[in-house]
């Protein structure tokens, strides 16, 4: 499906934090968050930002969205802005709305992106689940349509916020390779993030690693895996090995 917006694809994404902190609240002090983070991202490359728990990886992920305004810096994201979508942790579906009109409730009526959602659908593995509503699928089948629903949008920028947490191991690698098949067949700028190194090494092209205490990006790493190898264990973890050697 190629982009219907006719925004310009080849833009490239800036970002600056000089400074994010949350405010104190009671007895708790002021923290600082994110410091001088700085980084620019390709267009249609897949950015994988990582870190341990509390490392800011999701308020990040949350300025660049535009969920959070109060921070010093600037994002610019070009004529792209208008054509965003955000997978989160949560998969964030209307209990009283199946599969389909989940997925169809983030397009207008008479959009033409409506005549591609059964496609979708059984793109994503749910065709017989389409009039199903969520409270009968599994987490990983809510997911599936989670990702359907951001992919029928068709946004030139994609951030996903630990989409694929709490699955076990099989679900959660299916759910990879199903991302990296729309991703490819639907190219678009992802900034994804996650705690889970071989994740990271897995789906990413280029992975920035945000330090805990420091507030910033500590690593900036490009991933030499071709897509044959991303699904063989031994080499992701040889990978994984060489960029993360030194933390």
């Amino acid at each position: 499906m190629a982009p219907l917006n006719g925004m310009n694809v080849g833009t490239p994404i800036h970002v600056l934090v000089k400074r994010k902190t949350f405010p104190a609240v009671g007895d708790r002090q002021a923290q600082l968050v994110l410091r001088d983070v700085s980084f620019e991202v390709a267009p249609r490359s897949f950015v994988v930002i990582t870190g341990p728990s509390g490392c800011g990886k999701s308020t990040l992920l949350n300025i660049i969205a535009g969920l959070d305004t109060d921070y010093e810096g600037e994002i610019d994201l070009g004529p792209a802005k208008d054509s965003l979508t955000f997978i989160f942790q949560t998969p964030r579906l209307l209990p009283w709305r199946t599969v389909y009109e989940n997925i169809a409730l983030v397009l207008p009526d008479g959009d033409p992106r409506r005549a591609e959602i059964p496609a979708m659908i059984d793109r994503v593995g749910l065709a017989e689940a389409a009039n199903a509503y969520p409270e009968r699928l599994s987490l990983g089948m809510q997911r599936r349509a989670a990702l359907a629903r951001g992919f029928i949008l068709q946004p030139e920028i994609l951030l996903m916020d630990e989409p694929f947490v709490s699955l076990d191991d099989p679900t959660a690698t299916s759910l990879r390779e199903l991302l990296m098949e729309l991703w490819h067949s639907q190219p678009t700028t992802v900034l994804f993030v996650t705690h889970d190194r071989s994740e990271a090494i897995q789906l990413g092209t280029r992975i920035l690693r945000l330090a805990p205490g420091e507030a910033s990006v500590a690593q900036d790493a490009v991933v030499n895996l071709n897509e044959a190898e991303r699904r063989d264990r031994a080499a992701v973890l040889a990978e994984q090995n060489r960029i993360f050697a030194a933390t």
